[in-house]
């Protein structure tokens, strides 16, 4: 783990973006950025009711691998991010990060590189339940 990496990891228990801030704040923050990866109600016109996220057992590994990479690019943001693993239901945090800076422009851009990496790389799948009782499973990669 880098020195400006807080925390980088996949958890069974619920996340929040305000541990994330908690976390990267300091007298030096000029800036902090937060995101927040909340489950919805829809997905391609379905209505979708609930999902379970699964991570292969390198999700904690490849999250922590991302995240270090990220907070190399960017020396002078740090980053907390944690992303869900489990069964969660509409309104839940799937995915919760704050990146702290001295300045906007590298919070904001640091911030969307991660999430953009975390999709790309971080080997979780979600098996949606939609209204009409089906079900399918998508890469939560992408």
């Amino acid at each position: 783990m880098t020195e400006n990496v807080r925390f980088a990891l996949v958890s069974d228990i619920p996340i929040t973006v305000e541990e994330c801030v908690v976390a990267v704040t300091g007298a030096e923050s000029g800036a902090v950025v937060t995101f927040s990866g909340v489950v919805r109600n829809h997905d391609e016109g379905r209505d979708v009711l609930t999902l379970d996220y699964t991570g292969h057992p390198s999700a904690g590994l490849v999250m922590q691998q991302v995240t270090d990479a990220v907070a190399a690019d960017f020396p002078t943001v740090t980053i907390a991010v944690a992303h869900r693993v489990g069964s969660l239901v509409v309104g839940d945090i799937a995915l919760a990060c704050a990146v702290a800076s001295a300045h906007r422009s590298d919070a904001f851009a640091a911030c969307a590189r991660l999430i953009d990496a975390i999709k790309e790389s971080v080997p979780i799948w979600k098996e949606q339940g939609f209204g009409d009782g089906s079900s399918e499973w998508v890469a939560s990669l992408g």
